[in-house]
């Protein structure tokens, strides 16, 4: 079994300023620069600092070097990792000051990938604290932690243990199959490993963007990061309903029909601001409301919209106090007497605290949101959804897509690929260099015609890489055609899985391509050698809705996953959906990144159990590679790369490990894949 410490560095602060996958890229590219003599040079830093996307908008590399020499540090022999971080840190800060107040400054912190600036917001934390002790006090496991005192250090040292495996299950039901997590007291590292693995991968399967959060960092409790994923999750909860499938009344906001797929396409933070401002707007407010900072400062918002949601709570003193805190003040006790949960006190609002605020009003969104119930308006909000199958795969490529790292987060699919754009981004990302920037137009876009420019070049590169895009123009796109955009976004889909495979045998010099045929035959003959007799005909193999084949495919490539304590026999509905929630859990366990639901293992839809079986294949074969944490090119496709157990008991029989490899295969990029752990259970199969 591999030992996985993630990289360390022997100074504690230098190590505290950077998250463990900013620490593997950095390294991949510092050990990528030592030359013939294995070595990097005081002339080398320059070149490589100038090659980081941050700095090489900003300096050329004399400008480096004439930096680097003014900032005192010893570069006389050599330079070894933890001066290269040093370094790093220097020239950050010199770019920082070399922007100043700018425009442009807040765009570089965010492309630099230094923690240095990350400060904790207290009342954020207590705010998360208190949200946590009120959802999760009736979890039996629980239990025993709560209530988390906000003034210590409890919530991140819970987080080591997996706590956030709780909150996503509080956040969007059943994610999580709860015989999944490994709840012991005490957990070993191997565990509690585990948990953040599947943490990580179920995260990334209710819409959280993960990139930058790698097991090593929850093990670590690193507050901004645990904390930032908090609010994620909690954010993603407190917004589930603000769509027009869960709330059909929400079409009560726009006045004519033809702007309902506008309402549609909106962020869930874009349409609590219009459900905030349509109720202001009755009440009389004239202000309109553009974000949840500065104009909810004074609390006149806030005491408008509260008026005219619970007229029999309402005071003439909030409105006619002059002190920005008293009415903050008064404007919360208000919302009390309306059972609102408070998630922030006076000074928040005063402040302008972003998060804080948004969470207070989807609260009083949720406890009364003030629509009608116009029948003639809902049935036609209702027919305007789509059907639960386009649902799912909807669902299944958006949140793929959020999981790639582009810059663009896709809210609603049908509305938000249609400028092109994002989808020109996961081409880039899944086709790297595929894509001809000079040619496209970054939104917001104006001009129609730059959309199906955007659109056509997609279409083009489609073409490309082979996919089947027959009588399918890129104003199908801009029109929002969803069968087509589905077809297409499967295809990509599927081409970045097969990449992965194929990108994984070249490190074994093998060229071949990988088929869905390769697939099938791998998990089949990876069943049969653990002697187990269940085997697929194809990906729409009807017996594939009770699960078991999966759960021995499972237990094939890592046997100590699979409780068979736990294993139904899938006979009857209900059993078919407990092994296909686990079948999930587990495989998220292991470190794959998936986004199916139960329904379509049970359903047997095909194109996910080609994904699910691939990504299975994926992780795998990726345990087969020699040294595959610490090779550059896994360091930084792999961001939550964590400790890979051995692969126990039928490789010998079916080939050797680098044979395997080189008869089947998938790339890193978008994977995402985790490698994982050890658990102690019953491997007895199914009767």
């Amino acid at each position: 079994m591999s030992k996985f410490e993630g990289v360390l560095v022997s100074d504690h602060w230098l190590q505290s300023q950077f998250t463990q996958v900013q620490l593997r890229s950095l390294k991949s590219k510092f050990i990528a620069s030592k030359n013939q003599s294995g070595v990097v040079t005081a002339s080398d830093l320059p070149v490589l600092l100038a090659k980081l996307k941050p700095f090489s908008e900003m300096f050329k590399e004399n400008e480096i070097a004439d930096l680097l020499d003014k900032s005192g540090l010893d570069m006389s022999n050599g330079i070894d990792f933890e001066g290269f971080l040093r370094a790093y840190l220097n020239l950050h800060s010199q770019a920082a000051a070399k922007l100043g107040n700018s425009n442009n400054s807040s765009s570089f912190l965010k492309a630099t990938t230094t923690t240095l600036l990350h400060t904790i917001d207290e009342s954020e934390k207590e705010s998360y604290v208190a949200h946590i002790n009120s959802y999760l006090r009736d979890d039996p496991f629980m239990k025993q932690f709560l209530p988390i005192d906000p003034t210590t250090n409890a919530l991140f040292e819970l987080a080591r243990d997996g706590v956030l495996l709780k909150l996503i299950n509080v956040a969007v039901p059943n994610t999580i199959d709860e015989r999944a997590i490994n709840t012991k007291r005490v957990l070993n590292p191997w565990e509690r490993n585990e948990n953040h693995t599947l943490c990580l991968n179920s995260a990334k399967a209710i819409g959280c963007t993960v990139v930058n959060i790698g097991n090593q960092d929850l093990v670590e409790g690193r507050p901004h990061l645990v904390l930032g994923l908090i609010s994620q999750i909690i954010k993603i909860q407190l917004l589930a309903d603000l769509n027009l499938r869960k709330t059909p009344q929400l079409v009560e906001l726009v006045e004519d029909n033809n702007d309902v797929e506008e309402l549609m396409g909106l962020a869930p933070e874009k349409v609590l601001l219009k459900w905030m401002n349509f109720h202001l707007k009755k009440a009389g407010y004239k202000k309109p409301v553009t974000n949840f900072s500065s104009d909810l400062k004074d609390g006149e918002a806030y005491a408008y919209l509260l008026n005219v949601l619970a007229p029999e709570h309402c005071s003439p003193a909030t409105l006619d106090t002059k002190d920005p805190t008293e009415r903050a003040n008064l404007v919360l006790e208000h919302a009390e007497k309306m059972d609102c949960k408070r998630y922030l006190a006076p000074k928040d609002i005063v402040e302008g605290s972003t998060n804080l605020n948004l969470a207070f009003v989807a609260q009083i969104f949720h406890q009364r949101n003030g629509l009608s119930t116009d029948n003639k308006k809902i049935s036609y909000a209702e027919m305007m959804t789509d059907d639960e199958e386009m649902s799912r795969d909807e669902r299944c490529f958006r949140l793929w897509i959020n999981s790639l790292g582009i810059s663009s987060y896709v809210n609603n699919l049908f509305e938000d690929v249609r400028n092109g754009w994002t989808l020109l981004e996961v081409v880039d990302k899944v086709s790297p260099g595929s894509v001809n920037w000079k040619h496209a137009t970054k939104p917001p876009i104006k001009m129609p015609f730059r959309k199906v420019e955007n659109c056509n070049q997609v279409i083009k590169i489609g073409k490309q890489l082979k996919f089947s895009l027959v009588n399918v123009a890129g104003n199908d796109f801009v029109q929002g055609n969803k069968k087509l955009i589905l077809a297409f976004l499967w295809q990509l889909m599927r081409f970045n899985m097969l990449q992965l495979l194929k990108n994984l045998r070249s490190r074994s010099s093998q060229g071949k391509e990988i088929t869905d045929a390769d697939i099938l035959k791998w998990a089949n003959k990876k069943v049969k050698n653990t002697g187990r007799m269940s085997q697929m005909e194809s990906f729409k193999d009807k017996s594939l809705s009770n699960g078991i084949f999966f759960l021995e495919l499972l237990s094939a490539v890592e046997p100590r996953v699979v409780n068979w304590n736990l294993v139904t026999k899938g006979e009857s509905e209900e059993e078919k959906k407990l092994n296909a929630t686990y079948i999930i859990s587990i495989a998220r366990k292991l470190g794959c990144s998936i986004f199916l639901l139960p329904e379509d293992i049970m359903e047997v839809n095909q194109k996910m159990m080609l994904m699910l079986a691939a990504s299975i294949m994926y992780w795998s074969l990726l345990q087969s590679t020699d040294d595959s944490e610490s090779s550059p090119s896994s360091i930084a496709a792999t961001p939550e790369a964590s400790p890979a157990p051995s692969v126990n008991g039928d490789e010998g029989s079916e080939f050797s490990m680098s044979a395997e490899i080189a008869n089947l295969s998938i790339d890193d990029a978008a994977s995402d894949t985790t490698v994982s752990s050890i658990q102690e259970n019953n491997d007895t199969p199914l009767q």
